[in-house]
């Protein structure tokens, strides 16, 4: 019996440590696992403070300065970077989600300033994919540019991380001719809109010239600011005059820069086209930008959606873009027969092919013009929009913005770091973002080539992060699979 117990207690003591063993090795193949791993470790709400994402030996473009440093570590935790330093220096925690990033560059995210959100009768799997379209192009800040209050609550589940989603800045409904024709019908929604949450006020065209005052009072009473279009009876110099925070579109600059006699004329009706084109002078429009340095008034150019306007290229000439795979078939067929109508109203007015090249040349001349002057510039679509598909049309925006003279650190910055200055500056939110720097919120995007020497590089994407959230090309191009399949059965593929 002692002999039969002694074997049994070595029997027990051998699986003890049979077992002993498989849990050490199970143990080494999850760290291992965890410390390879470059999946999003986290799901859509969990806050996981303690979970640390490690970039490692990677070349950072801190954008704050035209620069890049090699060789570095960049830790996150939870959803801000807690750490840089030399790869050889930074201690990476164990467990934390290792990502290599040799030969690779990171630098912050981009901001799509002049973004559309799906209204509040949209269905909840539009708002996801239009949300999902921008993180997977790089965009981690949009400012919706006209507001509803769904979009208030959008605003709040993007940064509580329930949603795949950028943060959001939200526009009130629009102020315009029509909703604000009175002073006092102006300065009551504009109380509305601010006891409600927006972030700004969203102008557009029709207002009276004392209607834009009122509005001016109001906001500054209010403590909100006040963005968009530019009126033709306000015009650019009262623009200026009242620090609008931004102007989009490039509104209202050639019309200013024409010279005195036809201006006069255009103060009294409506001028051709063609004659109002010829008719503008480069070195008024060169004026104009120094004006606006001086007011501090910020651009949003849209420049892609202009050529997208005045563009010679027919409408299935746009249809045919790669990115058209992710728009629903409906719009894509709307924005067709948009296209065929402006092309057809361009003609009926008189609009030649020269007329809208030189149209073009003009609005790059703009842009160049207050790039120079040191006025600042803002990133922006108008997406969704003709053609315009959300995330996708901000890579083609960087594109024209390049051809139109802008070095590379000057496209880069207008979607990082001066959107984090304004929004500190005229939105009073957060600024700690824009830049890679410690404290500030992990909103980044891995490159495969350095973005300074071509701006389109950020393209050439790896990963993005948003809000300390980690999505692989891989995760990132299965994403936009799973929305083109949505629209496959519908587009005959």
């Amino acid at each position: 019996m002692a002999e039969k117990a002694s074997y049994g207690a070595a029997h027990k003591s051998l699986g003890v440590r049979v077992l002993t063993v498989v849990l050490i090795v199970l143990l080494a193949v999850f760290l291992l696992a965890s410390l390879q791993d470059t999946s999003a470790r986290t799901a859509p709400g969990e806050r996981a403070d303690s979970v640390v994402v490690a970039f490692v030996n990677v070349t950072v473009i801190p954008l704050d300065g035209e620069r890049t440093i090699p060789n570095r570590t960049v830790l996150v935790r939870g959803d801000r970077i807690v750490e840089i330093g030399p790869a050889a220096d930074v201690i990476v925690p164990l467990g934390a989600v290792m990502i290599d990033a040799a030969g690779k560059y990171l630098m912050p995210g981009l901001a799509e300033m002049h973004a559309h959100i799906p209204g509040p009768t949209s269905p909840e799997q539009l708002v996801q994919d239009v949300m999902f379209l921008y993180v997977a192009n790089g965009v981690t800040t949009i400012r919706g540019m006209l507001g509803a209050p769904n979009q208030l609550a959008l605003r709040d589940r993007a940064a509580n991380r329930e949603i795949i989603a950028p943060t959001i800045f939200v526009g009130a409904p629009s102020l315009n001719g029509q909703s604000a024709p009175t002073p006092d019908s102006a300065v009551r929604l504009i109380r509305t809109y601010k006891a409600a949450g927006y972030d700004f006020l969203k102008l557009h065209p029709g207002l009276s010239r004392v209607v834009y005052d009122a509005i001016v009072e109001a906001a500054r009473a209010e403590g909100i600011t006040f963005a968009g279009h530019i009126s033709s009876a306000v015009g650019l110099q009262r623009t200026l005059e009242a620090r609008q925070s931004t102007i989009d579109h490039l509104d209202g600059y050639l019309e200013a820069a024409v010279t005195p006699d036809v201006h006069a004329r255009m103060s009294a009706g409506p001028v051709p086209f063609s004659e109002m084109v010829a008719a503008v002078d480069p070195a008024r429009i060169r004026y104009w930008a120094g004006r606006t340095r001086d007011a501090g008034t910020w651009n949003v150019p849209t420049a892609f959606l202009w050529e997208t306007f005045y563009s010679g290229d027919s409408a299935e000439v746009f249809a045919r873009r790669p990115e058209m795979r992710y728009a629903a078939p409906q719009m894509v067929n709307a924005w067709i027969q948009q296209k065929r109508n402006m092309a057809q109203n361009q003609r009926n007015q008189g609009v030649t092919p020269a007329d809208a090249r030189r149209y073009l040349e003009l609005r790059r001349l703009t842009l160049r013009a207050l790039a120079d002057s040191g006025a600042p510039i803002l990133m922006g679509t108008d997406s969704p929009q003709m053609f315009s598909v959300p995330g996708f049309s901000l890579h083609n925006e960087i594109g024209l913005m390049q051809a139109a003279g802008l070095a590379a650190y000057q496209v880069l910055e207008s979607g990082t770091v001066n959107v984090a200055r304004y929004a500190a500056e005229h939105l009073r939110v957060d600024g700690a973002f824009g830049t890679v720097a410690v404290g500030n919120r992990a909103d980044l995007i891995l490159l495969d080539a350095n973005p300074l020497l071509d701006a389109r590089n950020v393209s050439r994407r790896t990963g993005v992060m948003v809000r300390g959230r980690w999505f692989s090309a891989d995760e990132l191009q299965r994403g936009l699979e799973e929305i083109a399949a949505r629209y496959r059965p519908n587009q005959g593929r």
